[in-house]
Order: structure tokens, then sequence, then C-alpha cells
């Protein structure tokens, strides 16, 4: 018999909202289906069913002994970077001769942020569609929110590669809880800086407690100032590539050489407006000590960081 590939297993957050925890399940289902050649189970670290340990019983039940872990999670917080690993130790204990990987949380990776700029598309309607439209939108990207400054620095880091090429006014930040400011104060801080439009974000999966809280506390602020357009955007939804880019974390653990992040490097992915520098060769920087040949070569804001980088792979 031979041996089965390693399994995927997906793990959620976990929410009080009945569809949010249905939308996780269907598509942890529409994953399996797509890759019937790989055992596909997932569950929740807390607040819906099923729990992450149901999950990895039902593939130990099937056979499964190899596990690869992908965090059906945009940011590395507390979830990611403690309870996961701290569920799976314990799921090891229960299940003596079941290995696992684990591999990366999914954002700010480019399939994701083409997706963030449809939802801004479709929000904005028919008055986004040309460069001089968008120069008038201002984006609050609205995230999660942890006491982690880590992860709220991923969601700044996010916003920040939306901004970049795509001709937006801005794409400010905001945070849902646990974190300053949250959305009345981001949607108070982009009037300051002068917007008109506003297109609020949510930087979340799939819809849940927290995304409709955004989208109220949206309504509310924009009731109380009639002079500002204010329109929501839509979560990120089961799309296709959210899909693509679970296996390719799949895929990543397995190889198991998870170093930098290269997701968003100019040099790896045509980001918009620096198409030109993918596989850019990389100089080292020459220092005027050494030997005193200095060579202008213009490339001389990214010579150690990228000439490491490559040797990373």
């Amino acid at each position: 018999m031979t041996t089965p590939p390693p399994a995927l297993l997906i793990a959620g957050h976990g929410t009080r909202d009945d569809a949010g925890a249905e939308a996780f399940r269907d598509f942890v289902r529409e994953l399996g289906a797509r890759h019937p050649e790989l055992p596909v189970a997932g569950g929740f670290i807390e607040l819906s069913p099923p729990p992450l340990g149901d999950a990895v019983t039902e593939l130990v039940e099937r056979g499964v002994r190899r596990f690869a872990a992908v965090p059906l999670m945009l940011v590395s917080a507390g979830h990611a970077k403690g309870d996961i690993p701290a569920a799976l130790a314990r799921e090891k204990e229960r299940h003596p001769g079941i290995s696992y990987t684990y591999g990366r949380p999914l954002g700010p990776h480019p399939a994701l942020l083409s997706v963030l700029e449809r939802r801004l598309d479709e929000a904005l309607g028919t008055e986004g569609r040309t460069p001089g439209d968008r120069a008038d939108v201002t984006v609050l990207l609205v995230g999660r929110g942890s006491t982690d400054p880590d992860a709220n620095a991923e969601v700044h880091k996010a916003a920040r590669l939306l901004w970049e090429g795509r001709g937006y006014a801005g794409v400010e930040t905001a945070f849902v809880s646990l974190a300053a400011p949250d959305v009345p104060s981001g949607l108070d801080r982009c009037v300051k800086l002068g917007a008109r439009k506003i297109v609020v974000l949510p930087y979340f999966l799939f819809t849940g407690i927290l995304p409709d809280r955004v989208r109220q506390q949206t309504e509310g602020w924009a009731a109380a100032h009639p002079e500002v357009e204010v329109r929501s955007a839509d979560v990120i939804g089961p799309e296709r590539e959210l899909l693509d880019l679970v296996m390719e974390r799949y895929e990543e653990a397995l190889k198991g050489d998870l170093r930098m992040n290269c997701d968003s490097c100019v040099y790896r992915i045509a980001l918009p407006g620096f198409e030109d520098k993918v596989g850019m060769p990389q100089q080292p920087h020459f220092h005027p000590d050494d030997d005193g040949h200095h060579h202008g070569h213009g490339h001389h804001d990214h010579g150690h960081h990228h000439g490491a980088h490559s040797h990373a792979h």
C-alpha cells in the first residue's frame, strides 16, 4: 500500500456567528473536493464546532500519520503563535506516532490583495473605474485587532501593500477590537487627512460577528457625518485565490524551509507599478572602504537584504 500524502489540517479561529462557522466548514469541504488525493479536515481553536482535536481524530481514524497544519488566519497573533502549536502538541500526546509540520498565516499575500482590490471595486461600482476615480478614494482597512503589536503591524503592512501602485488617495488602518484606532477614530483620521469618499474594507476572511460590527460602526459614523461619502466593502470570502493560497501554504509547510516572508517581495512578485523588478539580478553594496572600487550601479538601496534573499531559497 502506498503511503498517503501528509494530510492537510486547517486550523480556524472560531466564531460565535453560525454563518461564519459554516463558511469555514464549507471552505474545508470545498478544499477536500478540489483535492480528492489529499485527506483534508478542519477545526476550530475555540467558540465553534468542530474543535481542532476532533479534526485530528477524524484524520487519524482514516489512517493518517503525517499532517501539515495551516492556520486559516490572516495574521499571526496569539492563536497562530501559541494556541495552535499548543493544541497540536496536545494531539501528538493523544495520538502517539503522528507527526506534523506547521504552515504560515495567509496574509498579506498578493493573491489576497487582489481580492481586496476587487472588493473595493465592487463597493465603488462604476465610480471606481478610472485612475482619477481612485485618486478620490481613501480606504480604511479594518483588522481584527490584537494585544500583540506584531499582529497589528501586519495589518499595517497589508494596508501599505494595498496602497502601493493602485492609485487610492490613501489606505488607513483601524481595528475592531483590542487595538487603537477603533473604526470611528479611524474614520475621523481619514477626514483629518482630507478624505471625502471613504471605503471601509474589512480585513477578514469570512462573515462573522466582528465584520458585522465593523459595518454597524461604519453606518453609525456615516449617519453622523452626512458630508462624507462612506461605503462598506465585503469580506474576502471563499474565493479561488484563498483556496489556492491554502494549498501553497500546505506545500510550503511540507518543504519545511520557511525562512523569509517573500510573498510581497518586489523581486519575486509583480506588484502593481513595480513589475520590472521581478527577477532583477542583485548586486552587493560596494562599501567605499572595499579596495576603493566603487561602481555606481543604481542598486544602492537593496543589496544586502536581497543578496541574502536569493540564498534563502
